[in-house]
């Protein structure tokens, strides 16, 4: 959890150094849902889906041009799953995007985002010692990824919004788990300020 607090400091960090020259800020939670290649067995070897359970997040975004700017998300598996019937683990995405926000109606804008960032993938009941962060029970497997989506923010009232969206995430050498495509579809509740 350090690691990850560690992470979510910085952009925060980062995003309120932006705020200073942004025309608009929007913030949001919402929950998600996976989906992915089915499971397989290679050499006798089984390698699960990378999909299911239920993924609450966060996400915000800084509109620094008319309607481009940054946007950065984190979402995480509600509970703890079983990977090969027997060890806990915990995937954790995160991503920095650039985002464009056209606005279609006076109360729908699109968005569509682009970028990189992450997956954590934390297995449990394992002790580890790290320098930086001290003991965790945990083990992490981390790895690269380059993310693609979009999402319509509909505002409900005054600068409040839901936001239907999903999220291509193209992950690199996804070993533990059968592929390296992962859709993530979900709902987000938002908030704009300086709209």
């Amino acid at each position: 959890m350090k690691k990850l607090t560690l992470v979510v400091v910085v952009v925060v960090f980062c995003l309120m150094g932006a705020s200073a020259f942004a025309q608009q800020l929007d913030v949001g939670f919402g929950v998600s849902g996976l989906s992915s290649a089915a499971p397989t067995t290679s050499n006798g070897l089984f390698f699960p889906s990378d999909r299911g359970g239920l993924y609450p997040g966060f996400s915000a975004d800084f509109m620094v041009h008319h309607r481009l700017g940054i946007e950065g998300e984190l979402w995480w598996r509600a509970s703890q799953s079983l990977y090969g019937g027997y060890q806990p683990y915990r995937p954790v995405f995160y991503a920095f995007n650039a985002i464009w926000a056209p606005q279609i109606t006076k109360s729908i804008v699109a968005e569509v985002v682009g970028g990189i960032g992450g997956e954590d993938l934390r297995f449990y009941g394992i002790q580890n010692y790290n320098p930086l962060s001290g003991y965790t029970n945990y083990t992490s497997s981390n790895h690269f990824m380059g993310d693609v989506g979009g999402g319509i923010r509909a505002y409900i009232w005054r600068s409040a919004f839901l936001r239907p969206e999903v999220r291509l995430y193209l992950i690199n050498n996804n070993v533990e788990f059968s592929s390296g495509r992962v859709l993530r579809y979900g709902m987000t509740l938002g908030y704009t300020f300086g709209r």
